[in-house]
């Protein structure tokens, strides 16, 4: 069988990472949890992680993302594939767009790398930063999951080894989910990741986890499955 070659190219800006492909291999490995669901992404960026759910079954697949480039290159790819009719993205910050609703499955990609905010050449200001502690995303997404998960309903993230997933623990505990990690991933930091990474973070994980040869550095990444404490027993 000959592999067919992509009919136009993603934008530049909103390429696909080592992190949304760990995403999606993560929610390969449950597929069958996805077939019928109601799923949410927030942060949706290309659209690249709703198609790949949209081809395990997803019943419905609702986008929200604050640029609106992401927005314009999410519906193209749904519509190119086949999903208009069960796909929706909006312009939003966070929870906003969602209020109200809730999903059997929210999966998020967020930016959460231990930086300031800066402008890098080919990619959208939104690009990796999480602020300095690398949280100023993920506690929103945390502490609003509960509103938003259906009965039963689980979330999937990528979370940063380096960015405390005990933190991450006790936000979802004061909610009564729990998370578990299902895989993880070590992932490259590029030079200009790595030489805006938040020095004390940089110095505290180098050698647990964050790894260095030489010129080359990476790091732990972990795929989590978040859901109600009982479910996790």
């Amino acid at each position: 069988m000959t592999a067919s070659i992509p009919a136009r190219a993603p934008r530049a800006a909103l390429r696909a990472s080592e992190y949304t492909s760990a995403l999606i291999q993560g929610l390969r490995g449950s597929a069958a949890q996805v077939r019928g669901a109601a799923v949410l992404e927030i942060g949706s960026g290309s659209g690249v992680v709703l198609a790949a759910l949209g081809a395990m079954g997803a019943a419905s697949l609702f986008g929200v993302d604050i640029e609106d480039d992401a927005i314009d290159e999410g519906l193209t790819l749904l519509r190119e594939l086949g999903y208009a009719d069960i796909a929706k993205i909006e312009r939003g910050d966070m929870w906003l767009p969602t209020a109200g609703r809730r999903f059997d499955l929210i999966v998020a990609n967020l930016p959460h790398f231990p930086m300031l905010p800066i402008e890098v050449k080919g990619r959208l200001s939104t690009w990796s930063c999480g602020g300095a502690d690398g949280r100023q995303l993920l506690n929103l997404f945390l502490e609003g999951l509960a509103q938003h998960l259906a009965p039963g309903g689980r979330a999937v993230i990528t979370h940063n080894a380096f960015v405390s997933v005990e933190s991450s623990r006790a936000i979802l505990q004061r909610q009564g989910l729990a998370l578990r990690i299902t895989q993880t991933f070590l992932v490259n930091i590029p030079d200009v990741k790595l030489a805006l990474l938040t020095p004390g973070v940089l110095a505290a994980e180098t050698g647990r986890t964050i790894h260095c040869y030489g010129p080359h550095a990476f790091a732990d990444m972990h795929i989590v499955e978040i859901g109600a404490a009982e479910n996790f027993v």
